[in-house]
């Protein structure tokens, strides 16, 4: 999952999904997102197993990204994100745009991607008890 939307948000054939200014974070723009990437046409390959957009903040979630206010003076402008409590979403024609933030996904460090976990029980455990989790990334993506 990682790697699939750090590839999406470096496509230039993706609107939905972009960095920050930072880029330290993401931004999804809900409805856009909706209509080009969990849409699929008839014969074509689903990108993702679901449709429903609240799947895929579930996802960011277990894999560890966090929610961000999005706000005018937010690190859309160049300032330091802060966490968002619930209702922390800015209202576009189109739909809700989403700031997520992960210390492992930044614009310039691909390689950060193999610290990105996901939050299992098992691997809760051995953080829990202070051991490393391991992942690898793709072969064609090393």
């Amino acid at each position: 999952f990682p790697v699939k939307l750090w590839l999406l948000v470096n496509s230039p054939c993706v609107q939905s999904v972009r960095w920050d200014a930072r880029g330290e974070g993401l931004f999804i723009d809900q409805g856009l997102f909706e209509q080009e990437l969990l849409v699929a046409e008839p014969g074509e390959d689903e990108l993702f197993k679901t449709k429903n957009f609240g799947s895929i903040v579930r996802q960011l979630n277990l894999y560890g990204f966090h929610k961000l206010t999005v706000s005018p003076g937010s690190s859309a402008m160049g300032s330091k994100p802060t966490l968002s409590t619930a209702g922390g979403d800015t209202i576009y024609p189109d739909g809700p745009l989403h700031h997520f933030w992960n210390p492992h996904f930044r614009y310039d460090r691909p390689d950060l991607l193999i610290k990105i976990k996901r939050l299992t029980k098992a691997n809760k455990e051995k953080l829990d008890a202070g051991l490393e989790v391991t992942s690898r990334l793709p072969d064609d993506f090393q």
